[in-house]
């Protein structure tokens, strides 16, 4: 079992920005692929964003691309999510999620763990 815990979220003005962390535990957490999946009121389920096992290899979902970065910390078991620019658009629960699968890296069925979540909301 591998537990996972978001922190970071909350309420910020367009155009700011925010870190989240995703705080890892119980099995080996470099032997895993970790993401970032979001969802907003109403909505499926979005891919955000994911990084290789050892941090050297990133995707993103297009709507976010030069504006978040997802990096990862292998010695504190942590992965992160930069995000600038925020946009109202970007308002939702964001929840981090781990798997040891290479397939269909935006498939939120993919993965085997996932977090709770955390709340980002975008004033406009």
């Amino acid at each position: 079992q591998v537990q996972l815990v978001e922190s970071g979220g909350g309420l910020v003005q367009a155009g700011g920005s925010l870190r989240l962390s995703c705080a890892a535990s119980g099995r080996t957490f470099s032997n895993y692929y970790m993401a970032w999946f979001r969802q907003a009121p109403g909505e499926e389920r979005e891919f955000v964003a994911r990084i290789t096992r050892s941090g050297g290899g990133t995707w993103y979902e297009d709507s976010v691309k030069g504006r978040f970065t997802i990096s990862r910390d292998n010695a504190k078991n942590t992965v992160y999510l930069q995000m600038n620019g925020l946009k109202s658009e970007d308002t939702a629960i964001y929840c981090c999620a781990a798997t040891s699968s290479t397939t269909d890296v935006r498939l939120a069925r993919n993965y085997e763990y996932w977090g709770q979540g955390t709340q980002v909301t975008v004033s406009s």
